[in-house]
């Protein structure tokens, strides 16, 4: 795991310089009025529909699998929604990056706090079960007004925007973990902390199984029910949205989950749903992938267009080296 470099002064030679003006210019618009910001971001999710063409025909092809009856006219509005909401996602994490999410709390409403209580009560720690929505990095700063948490990231390739990123977070998060850090979270739940964690992307077949998402079979991580079950820290699904008509930000922690990561199969008998297509039982890490997916899909479903739609969920394909449907 490559060691992070935060020291800004390491960062000063010319090929830096771009990226030092385009954070400059983020510092710029992360001060405008809300109202603002937000007409920005749909400018900016307009122009990324237009110019990222392979971005927006692997939201194409995502929406049209996970929403087979919607007609091709609601299909395509979807896909153009997710952009304008992402792109308001970039401006709305600018916010959250150079700003004191203090100002928001007025416009926050924040629902769940007696569940993070209650899993904290046993000592064990608790996982945040996220998602990729477009209000991440701000909904971020925002659950940090009610309590303290960790989070774990995917690191960047740029060292200075990584260095930059890391250390806006770290004025949020107590600890910011690299996203394979999995010791790292460990530790923190042995402290009884609460740690943001997401596993809605494709990583290939390491440490996956195959599990439904809208209906589509998708390598799903397993590692959300091995740090479970090895710390024995509770699981709280959690989702975040933008009402735009209202301009509040909702957060919602649910009840923490019930019997799991689960203990696989009593008995000899299973239901239809137990069975995978093959005929053959389905092991418990299938079974609470899918139970994790769903919980997911219901949470998608309440504003399909705030979820990223842009990346490849559906890559990896049980069959290694098998075409994907991206292709």
């Amino acid at each position: 795991m490559k060691k992070r470099n935060l020291n800004y002064t390491s960062y000063l030679a010319p090929k830096y310089w771009l990226i030092w003006l385009l954070l400059g210019l983020g510092q710029f618009i992360a001060w405008l009025p809300l109202r603002v910001q937000q007409m920005i971001g749909v400018v900016l999710g307009r122009l990324a529909y237009l110019l990222m063409k392979r971005r927006r025909k692997i939201a194409e092809r995502n929406i049209t699998l996970c929403f087979p009856l919607k007609s091709p006219l609601e299909q395509q509005q979807l896909v153009k929604n997710s952009f304008r909401s992402n792109g308001m996602g970039v401006i709305e994490a600018l916010r959250s990056w150079y700003r004191d999410p203090e100002t928001l709390r007025s416009t926050t409403d924040y629902r769940g706090h007696e569940h993070i209580k209650q899993a904290l009560a046993k000592g064990k720690g608790v996982i945040l079960l996220g998602g990729h929505y477009s209000t991440l990095d701000l909904a971020g700063g925002l659950t940090t007004l009610f309590f303290e948490a960790d989070v774990l990231q995917r690191d960047h390739s740029n060292p200075l925007f990584n260095a930059f990123v890391t250390r806006s977070r770290l004025r949020l998060y107590q600890t910011v973990l690299d996203k394979f850090d999995l010791r790292g979270m460990l530790r923190c739940l042995k402290r009884n902390r609460i740690v943001w964690y997401a596993t809605d992307q494709d990583y290939g077949h390491n440490n996956t199984v195959f599990a439904p998402f809208f209906g589509q079979e998708c390598a799903t991580l397993v590692s959300t029910m091995k740090i479970a079950k090895s710390s024995g820290a509770a699981v709280l699904p959690f989702s975040h949205f933008r009402n735009e008509q209202t301009g509040r930000y909702e957060i919602v922690v649910h009840e923490a989950l019930e019997n799991f990561p689960s203990d696989g199969f009593s008995g000899d008998r299973f239901s239809d749903s137990d069975l995978s297509d093959s005929g053959c039982p389905k092991s418990s890490l299938e079974l609470d992938a899918e139970r994790l997916n769903m919980i997911l899909v219901r949470e998608i479903r309440k504003a399909p267009e705030q979820y990223l739609w842009m990346h490849r969920r559906f890559k990896t394909q049980r069959e290694r080296g098998a075409r994907t449907i991206y292709d």
